[in-house]
C-alpha cells in the first residue's frame, strides 16, 4: 500500500493567488488537470559536471544542456536523422557508462505500480544506428548496462537475458523462468508494491559477473478477479498475491560468470522466511551487497558475498522494537571508503556513516527532526546532501553537511524543496512550491545561488489568478492525549463566523504518510469548499514527518489510534462556533477508507456521513510484506487483528456510509468491501455503494473521476 500514489490531490492552493470576484471553480478542469502543475521530463545529470540531460518536448530527441547557460551543447539523439529508424517517438532512455549506446524504449504498458514492459531498441551513438534490442522480439523490462557499457542485461518473460553489443548477439542467462512461478530479476506483484521496485539484478564493477534475485512464486495463493468487459462472459485474470499469515515468495540470489556462463546459487543466511529486496556491489567485484529482511521486518541486515567463493559476511544488523520500512533502501550508496546508510534508532530518520567493513564513522545528521531525503555524497569533500523536515513537519528543505559538521542550508524559500544534484556537485537542480505557489524549477549553484529559473508555471498562475478559490489555514488541533495534529481547513467564499457550515474532514493516515503539507497541490476539495462546505485535512497519530514515537505508536492497533485521534477532530470541530456539529463527514481512500469506516464504528455517532473508496475491511486480507511489517502475522498477534477487522465492528457502524471500489482492484481486492456489505446484512446494517467496472485502485481515467467525485458530492449534498 504505497503512500505516493494512494493519497489523491488533497492539499491547498495559493491563499493570494485568486480573485474574490473570479469565475468558480469547475471540477471537470480538475479532473482533466487544468489546474495541475507543469511537469518536466526528467533532467538527468552528465558525467563531468556540466550538462544534463532532457527528453524533447515532441518526444523526438535527446538532448543535452548546459546547467550554466541553458543552452543545448549536444543532440545524443535525434529519432528524424537516426539510421534504421522507424519510429518519430520515444517513451523514455538510458545512456550506459561510457555514452556509446543508448537504450529508448516505446509502446510502454504498466505491468505494476513501479514496474513497466516496453519494446526496447539500442542506439549505437558512433554508428547513428538503431537497433532492436531483442533479437526475438517481444516486451523486455528491467534492463541495465554493464559498468563498462559493452552488454545489456534485461528481462523478457521472466527470463534474463544478455546483449553483447560488440558482437551484436544475444543469449539466454536464465531459462526456468515462468508466469506464476519463477520470476529471474524481476518483482513480483508483492515486491513491486511493497519494496518499491528496489534493483534485483546487479553488474560487479569489472562487468566479468552478473548477480540477481530468483523469486520462486509456486506456492503463494493466487487470487482471481473477474473483468466484465461490455457484456458476454467475464475474463478471468488471476495474481498470486499472498494475504497475511499465508506463504510468501521464495528468494534467492544467484551469479552468472559472463566468461564461464555458469551460474553460481549463493547461500543468504536466514532469509527462508524473509525478504531479498535488493541486490548491488560495492565499489569491489568481490562484494556483492544483499540487503535482507526478516518476515515482519523489524531486523534488517546486509550481507557481503563473495559471487564467485559464495562466501558471506554480516556487514550491517539494524533490529528495531517496532518495524523497520523499507524506503532504507534507498539511503544505502556505496563509495570507495564508506556506505551510507539511514536509520531512525535515536528517535528520528537520520544518516549514518559506515566504513566498508561495517564501521560506524560517524552520524550525519542529528536533531528532532526527520531526514526525508538522501540526495548525495561527495566523497572527495566528504560532504553529504539531504533533504529534512529541519524547519517543521510541514516543510522540506535541502542542506549540506561537510566533514567538519558545518551545516550549510541550501534552499532558500520555506516550503516544499528538493534537489538533483550535477556528478560533481557543482550544480543542482531545485524543485520548489508552498501553498501559495506552483512548483519553479531552477538551476542553482553549489552555494544555493539561483543560476536561472527553468519552469516558473506562468500558464497555471494565470489560470488560478481567475479563480474565486476558497482559503486556507494551517492549524493544530490537540488530541485527548495531548498531541497537536497538524491540519488544514478551507472556508467557503464568502465565510462569515455568524453563520454555521458543514464540515468534510478528509485523511489517508496510513503509516508514514502526510497530507498536511506546504505545498503546491489542486484537487476536488476545493470544488466541494466553493459549494459551502468547510473542509478540514488532518494527519493523526501514526503519520510521517515527526519522529518515530509518533509515528510508529499504531503497531499492532492499526486504526485504533488514528480513529481516536479523528473523533477527537469532530469533538473540536462541534465546538466551534461556525461549524454546525450534527453536519460533519469523513472521507479517505485505501486505508483513509479504512479508517473512515473505523472511526465511523468506534461507538461515538460524531460523523454523519462517512465516504470509503476501496478500505482494507480486514487485515486478513491485505498482503503480507505491508501488513506483518505493522501487525505482525495473525499467528503473533491475533487480537490485534480482530480489533483492527471492519467485518467486527460492523453492527457498531453509524451514520450514512458510502462506500466505493474499483472492481480490478490488484491492491485493496474488491473482496474487502462485499464481504463488508456481508457483515453489514448480518447486523441488519446499511450502506450505499458504487462499483467502477474494469478500474484499478486508483480508478483512472478522466471520465471515471468525474462521475467518481459528482458521486460524492451528491451524496454528501443529500446526506448531510
Amino acid at each position: 500500500m504505497r503512500v505516493k500514489l494512494l493519497v489523491l490531490s488533497l492539499l491547498a492552493v495559493p491563499v493570494f493567488l485568486f480573485s474574490q470576484s473570479g469565475k468558480g471553480i469547475s471540477l471537470k478542469k480538475i479532473v482533466e488537470g487544468v489546474y495541475s502543475e507543469k511537469t518536466l521530463p526528467e533532467l538527468r545529470p552528465l558525467s563531468g559536471g556540466e550538462s544534463y540531460t532532457r527528453l524533447s518536448d515532441d518526444k523526438s530527441m535527446i538532448v543535452a544542456i548546459s546547467y550554466k547557460t541553458g543552452l543545448p551543447v549536444d543532440t545524443l539523439f535525434n529519432a528524424n536523422k537516426a539510421r534504421e529508424c522507424d519510429f518519430k517517438t520515444i517513451d523514455g532512455y538510458e545512456i550506459s557508462p561510457t555514452g556509446h549506446h543508448i537504450l529508448l524504449w516505446r509502446e510502454s504498458e504498466p505491468l505494476y505500480r513501479n514496474s513497466f514492459t516496453a519494446v526496447y531498441y539500442d542506439f549505437d551513438v558512433r554508428r547513428n544506428y538503431v537497433n532492436p534490442l531483442s533479437d526475438t522480439g517481444g516486451r523486455q523490462m528491467k534492463p541495465q548496462f554493464s559498468p563498462d557499457g559493452r552488454m545489456c542485461a534485461y528481462v523478457k518473460d521472466n527470463n534474463i537475458w544478455l546483449r553483447k553489443f560488440d558482437f551484436s548477439t544475444e543469449s539466454p542467462v536464465t531459462k526456468d523462468g515462468a508466469p506464476d512461478s519463477i520470476l529471474n530479476g524481476c518483482p513480483d506483484w508483492l515486491y513491486d508494491e511493497e519494496f518499491g521496485g528496489a534493483p534485483l539484478m546487479a553488474w560487479s564493477p569489472d562487468s566479468k559477473i552478473l548477480s540477481f534475485v530468483k523469486l520462486d512464486i509456486t506456492g503463494v495463493g493466487t487470487f482471481d478477479l473477474l473483468d466484465y468487459g461490455d457484456g458476454g462472459y467475464p475474463t478471468l485474470m488471476q495474481l498470486k498475491y499472498p494475504m497475511a499469515g499465508t506463504a510468501n515468495p521464495k528468494a534467492t540470489v544467484h551469479s552468472y560468470s559472463v566468461e564461464t556462463k555458469d551460474i553460481k546459487d549463493l547461500s543468504v543466511p536466514g532469509t527462508a522466511e524473509g525478504y531479498i529486496p535488493a541486490v548491488t556491489f560495492t565499489t569491489h567485484s568481490d562484494q556483492l551487497a544483499v540487503m535482507t529482511f526478516n518476515r515482519v521486518q523489524n531486523i534488517f541486515q546486509m550481507y557481503y558475498l563473495n559471487p564467485k567463493s559464495g562466501v558471506s559476511r554480516l556487514i550491517l544488523r539494524e533490529e528495531s522494537s517496532t518495524y523497520i520500512e523499507p524506503s532504507v533502501l534507498k539511503s544505502i550508496k556505496f563509495y570507495p571508503d564508506c556506505f551510507t546508510f539511514m536509520s531512525d534508532r535515536d528517535g528520528y530518520a537520520h544518516l549514518y556513516l559506515y566504513s566498508p567493513t561495517g564501521s560506524l564513522l560517524r552520524q550525519l545528521t542529528e536533531g528532532n527532526w526527520d531526514v526525508t531525503g538522501f540526495l548525495g555524497y561527495n566523497p572527495a569533500s566528504k560532504t553529504v546532501y539531504y533533504e529534512s523536515t529541519e524547519e517543521g513537519p510541514l516543510y522540506r528543505s535541502v542542506y549540506r553537511i561537510d566533514a567538519k559538521n558545518n551545516k550549510t542550508k541550501l534552499s532558500s524559500q520555506k516550503g516544499t524543496n528538493t534537489a538533483d544534484f550535477s556528478t560533481d556537485f557543482k550544480y543542482f537542480i531545485q524543485y520548489y512550491s508552498n501553498i501559495s505557489t506552483p512548483q519553479t524549477v531552477s538551476v542553482c549553484d553549489a552555494n544555493g545561488k539561483t543560476i536561472r529559473v527553468i519552469e516558473k508555471n506562468e500558464r497555471l498562475k494565470n489560470e488560478l489568478a481567475a479563480l474565486n478559490a476558497p482559503k486556507k489555514e494551517f492549524l493544530q488541533i490537540e488530541n485527548s492525549v495531548g498531541d497537536k495534529l497538524n491540519a488544514w481547513m478551507l472556508r467557503p467564499p464568502g465565510f462569515s463566523s455568524s453563520e454555521k457550515y458543514p464540515v468534510v474532514v478528509m485523511q489517508y493516515s496510513g503509516p508514514g504518510s502526510q497530507l498536511v503539507r506546504d505545498r503546491y497541490d489542486f484537487g476536488w476539495e476545493y470544488y466541494l469548499a466553493s459549494k459551502g462546505y468547510i473542509v478540514l485535512a488532518v494527519d493523526p497519530r501514526g503519520t510521517g514527518g515527526r519522529g518515530a514515537a509518533f509515528g510508529k505508536c499504531q503497531y499492532l492497533k492499526l486504526g485504533i489510534n488514528e480513529s481516536d485521534d479523528l473523533l477527537d477532530v469532530a469533538s473540536y470541530l462541534q465546538g466551534l462556533p461556525y461549524v454546525d456539529g450534527k453536519r460533519l463527514a469523513i472521507w479517505g481512500w485505501s486505508y483513509g477508507g479504512f479508517t473512515s469506516v473505523m472511526t465511523m464504528s468506534r461507538g461515538k455517532k460524531l460523523y454523519k456521513v462517512g465516504v470509503a473508496i476501496a478500505p482494507v475491511s480486514d487485515w486478513h486480507l491485505y498482503d503480507t510484506a505491508y501488513t506483518e511489517r505493522y501487525m505482525l502475522t495473525p499467528g503473533e498477534n491475533g487480537a490485534g487483528y480482530e480489533r483492527s477487522s471492519l467485518i467486527n465492528l460492523a453492527g457498531k457502524l453509524e451514520g450514512s456510509l458510502y462506500l466505493i471500489h474499483p472492481t480490478l482492484d490488484k491492491n485493496v481486492h474488491m473482496q474487502n468491501s462485499l464481504l463488508y456489505a456481508k457483515a453489514l446484512e448480518k447486523s441488519n446494517k446499511f450502506c450505499n455503494m458504487m462499483l467502477y467496472t474494469g478500474k484499478d485502485h486508483s480508478i483512472k481515467g478522466q471520465q471515471a473521476r468525474w462521475n467518481l467525485f459528482q458521486g460524492i458530492v451528491r451524496y454528501l449534498d443529500t446526506n448531510l
